[in-house]
């Protein structure tokens, strides 16, 4: 465990100065000095600080699916990206779900001017083609998701957009257990 120590120079007139030569290997600043060390504090115990290795004691939320949304000007890049995604997931762990295209791309088409000081019959038409994909993954905790998705947004080809959408599992809410599972229990203990 690397930990790193800011101090303030005015503490070096405390006597809580390190050895600026040689094992530690300080660089010393006009207003900070910044040690790096191993398992070392200022008052000689192993640096187990509880702000730095706190734990996250809340439970791991869980999602059905995440569909993601890839759209872009060439259908080829698409097709690399979403082969990139889909092995990305597979290393892991994620289930891959269905992995598709629209069969035809979104056209938007801009009839202009040829110029600004030109007639009304002088026009040229211009057309935009966005292709899409969709891939679905499957059944993810949220620290997979977050792993998954920074590293795929990390790595975005340039002209793609991203669009998630994602499906979060929750836990039936007491009153409503009590309400559905009341006339069932009532029904059973009848029948006995």
């Amino acid at each position: 465990m690397l930990t790193i120590w800011l101090i303030p120079a005015a503490s070096r007139s405390l006597g809580l100065t390190f050895c600026e030569s040689g094992i530690l290997g300080s660089i010393i600043n006009r207003k900070l000095q910044v040690v790096a060390s191993k398992n070392f504090s200022a008052t000689g115990l192993p640096s187990t600080s509880p702000c730095l290795s706190v734990e996250n004691d809340r439970k791991d939320t869980l999602y059905r699916s995440i569909e993601i949304e890839i759209a872009s000007g060439e259908p080829a890049v698409l097709l690399s990206y979403e082969w990139f995604a889909s092995y990305t997931a597979k290393q892991l762990g994620i289930t891959v779900g269905k992995c598709w295209a629209p069969p035809k791309p979104h056209h938007n088409r801009l009839t202009l001017l040829k110029s600004i000081h030109i007639y009304k019959k002088h026009r040229v038409q211009y057309e935009v083609r966005t292709y899409f994909r969709h891939m679905t993954y499957e059944r993810l905790t949220e620290s997979t998701l977050k792993t998954f998705l920074e590293y795929i947004q990390r790595n975005v080809p340039e002209g793609v957009a991203v669009k998630q959408i994602t499906f979060e599992e929750l836990e039936i809410p007491e009153s409503i257990l009590k309400t559905v599972a009341y006339p069932a229990l009532t029904s059973a203990l009848c029948n006995a």
